[in-house]
């Protein structure tokens, strides 16, 4: 059995972070020290860093990812979306609008995300959400293109 690598620990620990905000409204920075300190074995700092990356990414862009999470998903509001498969969208669509990964790569994370913590629709409806998405790579690249206010 081949080890997990450090980027799909870092995106599980985030994902796992992200369901917790979103659920029970706790600061990013408390969820993720208590979530970092309790990895067992822990996460090397680059894990680490890119989960911080994911987290904060995601929070500070949440409206924005949301909008689109809602355009490519128009017959599900995103409030009614499944928990985990509302994050695991919003971790994708994060890094793949604002990081250098690879799409296929976001997409075949978020997929596996969704066979492991969501229901067994999950992982088909990700695909298809992030492949809609992906199709409009215009829309998508345009609405990370603007940066957001200062707060």
């Amino acid at each position: 059995m081949a080890a997990i690598k450090p980027r799909h620990l870092a995106r599980r620990l985030a994902l796992q972070a992200l369901f917790e905000i979103d659920v029970v409204d706790h600061q990013p920075g408390v969820v993720l020290h208590e979530r970092l300190i309790q990895e067992d074995p822990p996460l090397s700092q680059d894990a680490a860093a890119f989960a911080r990356e994911l987290v904060y990414g995601v929070t500070h862009r949440r409206p924005q990812i949301d909008t689109l999470i809602a355009h490519f998903a128009p017959e599900w509001p995103v409030d009614q979306i499944a928990i985990i498969d509302r994050n695991i969208l919003r971790m994708a669509l994060w890094e793949i609008g604002l990081t250098t990964t690879p799409i296929k790569v976001a997409i075949n994370e978020a997929v596996e995300l969704a066979k492991e913590f969501g229901s067994d629709a999950s992982p088909r409806f990700v695909n298809g959400v992030l492949g809609a998405a992906t199709r409009d790579q215009a829309e998508l690249s345009a609405a990370f293109a603007h940066p957001l206010p200062a707060s």
